[in-house]
């Protein structure tokens, strides 16, 4: 069957979003990598992808169509091993760190499936490097994958799952209409599975009338996204460079960080964000600028699938603006402010909000999509996002997966990604910067660990037992 014969599949208007989203300065890659402790064999691991990873379709389809009107089709010229490479690795940590650098910053083949692993090879260990684009999935859904990847105990392996229940169908109106229609059609049945409204709704007319405020709400959030001025004008501002530079903090005990949320009456995330904070506020004091009273927004992602296992690819999360207390000296405040606007974004409708201008970027005309994503960007200064991985050690191709991390893209013109992700009883946070922006990385990633041993001492110095 030759190339333009191959069966094609529309793509959804949330998935083009992050397709559309792309630019030399900011690709709409996630990069992940997984760390061993001995080395992984190149042929076991390309056969672990073949079995567990090629059963979800979609990782063998490439993209397809106009930038306008992208849809999905088979490679007919899929070749795994060039998906699965390896590379050599110098010794040190900052070779693999310069290696994760120059793979974000280099865009994936649009010719091909968008993703690709590299294996990493020191003389005793190995690092899986993945570099997949958006517009296959976020980051719940592949954590989804690569739990079907590897195994909780590799004398039992488990079977391969594959694709779950196929996406809903589209309707006649939006088969005639064609696919703008069916992409927008699909934005609005994201919205309203999220918002938890349908026929069931409808059918009550109390339910109608909570529908209706809210709706209301929606608007109301809609509008304060709106009227939002643009972000704090620190160096995290300004124009992009195309070169990225990641690192990585130390690694936080969980059942330590869980222990200090016990004493201190808040979240896992609450605690990771407040130490975030901090850090930025004695990065920012290193570099010599102001920071009291400082407040720096963070674009940070909400999963908006309904509960349950995940059973199949795409985006399916909306995003909250974090205004995050810079500004503020004492740890302790920090954390409680911290708090206290979580809390106050856990009852907003924002997520739906940017589920639907997502979605509407999707399908908008070129200028429109622009303007859009350059508002965004600028009511901004970073990307920060924290993932709950498996609680107990995986294996990949029968070896231990010791740590796990992973960097969030950034979109626009926003320079700087945080990503938190607990694994195996530990916390990773990765740190990918602008070069432009931020040249040294290095110098941010250690005062995170530092704020937290801050938080950690406070809360060994209150009394005890502590009061209710």
């Amino acid at each position: 069957m030759a190339p333009h014969d191959t069966p094609r599949e529309p793509m959804s208007a949330l998935d083009a979003a992050w397709l559309r989203m792309d630019r030399p300065t900011n690709l709409m890659m996630i990069c992940a990598m997984m760390l061993f402790e001995s080395r992984l064999d190149l042929h076991a691991l390309r056969e672990a992808i073949r079995t567990r990873m090629l059963c979800f379709h979609r990782f063998l389809l490439r993209v397809a169509g106009s930038p306008e009107a992208p849809c999905w089709e088979t490679d007919p010229q899929f070749d795994l091993d060039w998906h699965v490479r390896r590379v050599a690795l110098p010794p040190g940590r900052g070779a693999l760190e310069e290696l994760v650098g120059d793979l974000a910053s280099t865009a994936l083949d649009p010719r091909k499936p968008m993703w690709q692993f590299h294996l990493a090879e020191g003389a005793h260990a190995s690092a899986l490097i993945l570099r997949i684009h958006h517009c296959y999935g976020d980051g719940f859904a592949l954590l989804h994958v690569l739990d079907a990847l590897t195994d909780a105990d590799p004398a039992h392996p488990h079977a391969a799952c594959g694709d779950g229940a196929p996406a809903p169908p589209h309707s006649a109106w939006e088969r005639l209409a064609g696919g703008v229609a069916e992409s927008a059609g699909d934005a609005l049945r994201a919205m309203f599975d999220a918002a938890g409204a349908g026929a069931a709704m409808l059918a009550s007319p109390r339910d109608a009338l909570a529908l209706a405020a809210g709706a209301a709400d929606l608007l109301q959030q809609a509008g304060t996204i709106a009227a939002m001025t643009p972000d704090a004008a620190t160096s995290l501002k300004g124009e992009l460079g195309v070169m990225k530079r990641v690192t990585w903090a130390d690694p936080l005990a969980l059942d330590d960080v869980k222990a200090v949320c016990a004493v201190f009456g808040c979240s896992v995330n609450d605690l990771l964000v407040a130490c975030l904070a901090g850090a930025l506020r004695a990065w920012l004091r290193e570099r010599g600028e102001p920071v009291d009273g400082v407040a720096l927004r963070a674009l940070v992602p909400v999963n908006l699938r309904p509960p349950g296992p995940v059973h199949e690819l795409g985006n399916r999360f909306g995003m909250v603006f974090l205004s995050l207390p810079v500004g503020i000296d004492d740890p302790l405040e920090r954390m409680a402010e911290v708090r206290r606007r979580m809390d106050a974004l856990k009852h907003s409708r924002q997520p739906l909000v940017a589920l639907a201008i997502l979605a509407a970027m999707g399908v908008a005309p070129e200028s429109i999509k622009e303007r859009v994503l350059e508002t965004l960007a600028a009511n901004a200064s970073l990307v920060v996002t924290n993932v709950r991985g498996a609680d107990t050690p995986r294996y990949l191709a029968g070896r231990r997966i010791a740590r796990q991390m992973f960097w969030v893209p950034q979109s626009g013109g926003i320079g700087l990604g945080v990503s938190m992700l607990s694994y195996a009883g530990r916390v990773d946070v990765g740190v990918i910067a602008d070069a432009r922006r931020v040249p040294d990385p290095h110098a941010l990633a250690p005062h995170f660990a530092a704020e937290f041993e801050s938080l950690l001492l406070h809360a060994l110095m209150l009394p005890w037992p502590a009061p209710a």
